[in-house]
This record gives C-alpha cells, structure tokens and sequence, in this order.
C-alpha cells in the first residue's frame, strides 16, 4: 500500500550568522556562525569554558548577543517582543544539567506544571497527558515520589517528560549525561535518540562526552576560543579531523591546547629565582 508522506521541511531551524559576545572584558564568542538542522541531532562541544551552555542561552533569548543575529524557526529573537519571546519559549524544551526539579513538588506535578501554567486544559486531559509523557521516559510508576527520593539518572528522566510536556518543536540539552553510571547514560542515550525520531524534533545537545555524542548525532559542531572551529556529520568531522580536533576527540592531554598554562621556560624561571636572590 502506498502511504503518502507530507514534504520535508529542509529550512534550518536555527541559524547563527556572526555571533559576538562579551561579558565585560571577556569575550566569550567572536564572528560565530552554524545552523542547526531541523528534525536532527546536533551536538555541540568543545573545552570547558568555551561558552557552550552560553550559546543554549543565547538560542532561547536569556540572553543577547553583543553584535550578530540568531534566527529560530525564521524568528529574530533579540527582536522579538516580550511575548513573542514568550510564546517563542513555549515550542522549546529544555533540559538542564541537574534536571531542575521543583523540589516543592512531586514528579506528576513537576511535569504537569508547564501544561497548568500555559494551557487551559482540565485537569482529567492533564492527568493523561502527564502519564503518557511519564511512560514514555519509563517512571509512570514513580509518579508520587518527590525529587528527593530520585536517583540523578532518573530525575534526568522526569526532567524530559517535563521538557517535551507541550510537545515543543526543539528541545536543548545541557550535559544531559553528567555524572551518570553507564546503564543510566545508555537509558538517557536511547531517550533522546528515540524522542527526536518518535517526536520529529530538533534536538540540540551540548556535552563533554564525546562517545555518546558521536553515537547519536547527525551534526557536531566544535567551539574554542570563541568560534567555531569544526562541523559536518560524525564521519565528516572524523575524516578530516585537524590536530585540534583530533586532540579533542581522542582525549589527548598536549597538543594544540597545551598541557602547560603559557608563560616563560621553566628554566628561565629557575635561574630568573636565582638571580633574584643574588
């Protein structure tokens, strides 16, 4: 039987054009450009520090850019209104580190806060909406536990049925697989691969492992000193992987970024000491 399929909307669903930003004196990004392709996995790393979790920032418009633009879904966000923004943020997802769990609450009402807070439903449609979104993460079951009574892995879990609650057209990761024992970062692994593709998402991660990350993504991209500095598909960035990248990559402790913070030769130091003394 032949099923037709609806068109394929190619359009990025963000796109990054010369990005500048400073916090005072720092400049955490300068002339930064991508776009992140809608309906994919692109993960986005680099060395501590080089304003990964800033860039997230900056896509959901908690902050602005120093010169640049940012477009999500073909919408400007440091020009939009209040509530443009607002209703901007309503078709994000957003998964932090720690998982972000109001404490106040327990598991069905940390998820059904954003359904309560930004629809008029009632309370019966809620409660079916909160449980199929807990069952897709597998914790239905743990529905009246508090966040105190969650393992890390598991309040990762609820913080995903929490972010894909208003079924948004893009969720963003940050280090979504910090701090997890291996059977639980292979379950927030499979989450993510099996939420874009059942959910037809724009998936944007930003994380330090490189192994799962490789494993998952159909785009990385690679930030240092405040630019990107690689991108393409997994075998892409492989294939033609430059000494940084490679270093990166393999987790090598000297190369292109050095072991050494940069000052003089030790032994100038050293007879520099001595002199001093003298």
């Amino acid at each position: 039987m032949h099923v037709s399929r609806e068109p394929v909307d190619d359009t990025p669903h963000v796109v990054i054009e010369d990005l500048a930003f400073r916090r005072g004196r720092t400049t955490v990004f300068e002339g930064l450009s991508m776009t992140v392709p809608r309906g994919r996995i692109t993960t986005v790393m680099g060395p501590s520090g080089t304003g990964k979790t800033t860039l997230l920032r900056l896509i959901g418009g908690q902050l602005r850019p120093t010169s640049g633009r940012i477009w999500v879904d073909g919408l400007e966000v440091a020009r939009l209104s209040r509530r443009g923004l607002y209703n901007l943020r309503k078709r994000m997802g957003m998964l932090f580190q720690t998982g972000a769990l109001l404490s106040d609450f327990n598991v069905f009402d940390n998820v059904a806060f954003p359904l309560r807070e930004h629809t008029d439903l009632p309370e019966e449609l809620i409660r079916h909406l909160v449980l199929m979104k807990l069952e897709a993460v597998g914790l239905r079951a743990a529905r009246d536990l508090d966040p105190s009574q969650l393992s890390g892995g598991m309040a990762r879990r609820v913080a995903l049925a929490r972010a894909i609650a208003l079924d948004p057209q893009m969720i963003m990761y940050d280090e979504p697989f910090a701090g997890l024992d291996p059977i639980t970062m292979g379950q927030i692994v499979t989450l993510i691969r099996r939420t874009n593709q059942t959910l037809g998402l724009t998936s944007v991660l930003v994380t330090h492992d490189v192994v799962e990350a490789m494993a998952i993504s159909d785009q990385v991209v690679l930030l240092a000193e405040g630019r990107v500095v690689d991108r393409g598909t997994v075998d892409e960035v492989r294939g033609r992987a430059s000494e940084w990248t490679s270093q990166f990559l393999e987790g090598r402790p000297d190369g292109p970024v050095p072991f050494h913070y940069p000052g003089t030769p030790y032994r100038d130091d050293l007879l520099g000491g001595k002199e001093s003394r003298t």
